[in-house]
Order: C-alpha cells, then sequence, then structure tokens
C-alpha cells in the first residue's frame, strides 16, 4: 500500500486551491506601480494652491464670522473702560482752558444708544479702518455729540459686526440718546440722506445736531453713503475746540477711505505665509500627506488670517 504524498507546492497550494474552489487557482494580486516623486514644478503649484486657499479661506472666516467675534469683545471691554471712566470723572470732553483734554485717536468717547435699531454701542475716537473695526468713531474735525455745532459718528455697515446695518431704518422724529463725559444727550431724528439728497439747513447758533454716517447698499457691496442727521432736543453742553482743525482731516478718516499704513503688515504677514507654504510643500515629501497636514492646516490658517485682517483695513472703512 503506497502511501500519500504531498503536494509539491505545499500546504499554502493546497490552501489556495481548497479556498479557491476545486480545480481552480486563485489569481494573482496585481502589483501596483509605485507612485512618482513629485518634480518641482508641481511642489511649486502645490505651494501656491496652499497660499491661495488659505487668503480666501482666512479672508471669508474674517469678514463673517471673526470680525463680529472680534468687534463683541471689543465692545464689552471698551464698555466697561468708559464707564469706569465715566464714574470717575475722567472722560475727555474736548481741550478746553478749565483743563480738560482733547481725546485721544483710538479712546472711547461715548455711548451710542438707539432704542428703535436695539443698538448699544461704544463710539471711539477716530475714523480711520482701523477705528472703526472696534466700533463706531467720532470724526475728530467736528465736536462731541452734546456741544454745539454738527457731530459726525461713522460706522461700518457690513463688516465687524455691522453696527450701523440697519440705520436706514431710523424714521423721522424718534429719539435716541448719547452719553459723554458731559451727561446724557437726547437727539430727535431729521430723516435719512443719500448721494442727492437736499441736505438740512445748518443749525442755528448755539444748537447741535448729530449726523450718523455709512455705507449705502447691498451689505458688502455699498453704492453710497447713507446719512442719518438729528437735532440735539436735550440741553446744549459746553463746547471745547475741536481735536483737528476743520479741513486738516487726514483721508484715511474720511467716509469710503481705505487705511494706506496697513500695506507694510499685510506684506510681511503675505512673506510669512509664502514662506509657510513653501516649507509644508517640502515637508510634504519628508513627512507624508498626514504629517504635513496636522501641522499645516493651523499654521497656514493663522497666517491667512492675519493677511485676511490687513486686507481688510484696505477696502472702504464704512463698508
Amino acid at each position: 500500500m503506497t502511501a500519500p504524498t504531498a503536494s509539491p507546492a505545499g500546504p499554502l497550494a493546497a490552501d489556495t486551491v481548497s479556498a479557491a474552489g476545486p480545480g481552480r487557482a486563485r489569481p494573482p494580486r496585481p502589483i501596483r506601480p509605485a507612485r512618482p516623486a513629485a518634480g518641482p514644478g508641481l511642489r511649486i503649484a502645490s505651494a501656491a494652491l496652499s497660499i491661495l486657499a488659505a487668503l480666501l479661506l482666512g479672508f471669508v472666516a474674517d469678514a463673517g464670522l471673526v470680525s463680529d467675534l472680534r468687534h463683541a469683545r471689543d465692545r464689552q471691554v471698551d464698555y466697561a473702560s468708559f464707564r469706569s471712566a465715566l464714574a470717575n470723572g475722567v472722560a475727555p470732553v474736548g481741550q478746553s482752558a478749565g483743563g480738560s483734554r482733547a481725546p485721544r485717536p483710538g479712546e472711547p468717547v461715548a455711548i451710542l444708544e438707539i432704542p428703535a435699531l436695539h443698538l448699544r454701542e461704544v463710539v471711539r475716537e477716530g475714523t480711520t479702518a482701523e477705528d472703526l473695526a472696534r466700533g463706531p468713531g467720532h470724526r475728530r474735525d467736528t465736536p462731541l455729540p452734546g456741544q454745539s455745532g454738527v457731530s459726525v459718528i461713522m460706522g461700518r455697515q457690513a463688516t465687524y459686526g455691522g453696527p450701523f446695518r440697519r440705520l436706514g431704518e431710523l424714521n423721522t422724529g424718534e429719539t435716541f440718546t448719547v452719553t459723554t463725559g458731559q451727561g446724557k444727550h437726547t437727539y430727535r431724528v431729521i430723516g435719512p440722506r443719500r448721494a442727492g439728497d437736499p441736505q438740512p439747513p445748518a443749525p442755528a447758533e448755539g444748537r447741535g445736531r448729530l449726523t450718523l454716517i455709512t455705507g449705502d447698499g447691498t451689505p458688502f457691496m455699498p453704492r453710497g453713503i447713507l446719512r442719518v442727521d438729528a437735532d440735539l432736543v436735550s440741553n446744549v453742553q459746553p463746547t471745547p475746540s475741536p481735536a483737528v482743525v476743520p479741513g486738516a482731516l487726514p483721508e484715511e478718516e474720511k467716509p469710503m477711505a481705505t487705511q494706506q499704513t496697513a500695506w507694510l503688515p499685510l506684506v510681511l504677514w503675505g512673506q510669512g505665509l509664502v514662506l509657510a507654504a513653501a516649507a509644508l510643500a517640502w515637508s510634504h515629501t519628508r513627512w507624508g500627506r498626514p504629517h504635513t497636514w496636522v501641522v499645516g492646516v493651523p499654521l497656514l490658517g493663522v497666517l491667512g488670517l492675519a493677511v485676511a485682517d490687513q486686507a481688510l483695513l484696505l477696502l472702504p472703512n464704512l463698508l
């Protein structure tokens, strides 16, 4: 009697035959060709796309969500700071012989409250794009609210919380208040005014008026300037000279102006973004895709936000 012999291919062949079925052999798996290494051109294109994506993501996030959150934070900080100044009697009211000082650029000078719009905002001194990023700003070549003459407060329509987005909803006869270091002052709305509308007569000698200014038209795409004039109906307060002589206001503080000083930070942050994208393109060939994305996404996101923040300052200050 002859003993059974093992398969020439060994146990592995037997397993293969039994798994594939009697008389059938499993076909060998195809060998995938090795992925070719990325050339210099592909790495440059990858870096360029990373920069573009970071810029677009940073700009959209900054113009929308991030700027609104920043405005909410700044409003709380400035509100607490100005209330403290009011309580201690050191809120600025303008330079005068009595010893009061002119407000410094960027310093909180008033609280604007418009019940009809559910609006309460801290007004800061100055109307550059950077000043209006924190909230409404007082034009420095006009008297403070509550004083005689025409005061001007400017605010953004859409970005950084868009505090004046509903300004056009104010109706003639509605009242609102502005609190300064000289007390609380009440204004009554004359009406809105757009390009081509007649300007109301100048206030009488010793009377006060406040003009609120913002962008007019579709949010993020203003086509003009909206003004709302309101007469002071409470007592007129002593009126020191404005911090800036009328007619000497810098161009970047006028309506729809841009902040040219933002160019240098924009270039520096942009260079950092380019270098970071190039470094990540190089690291992709050393670390691989997962590790590169773990490091690269937060880094490019932060740099993209910084570049977008400076780019927003180059847009009209009433946007």
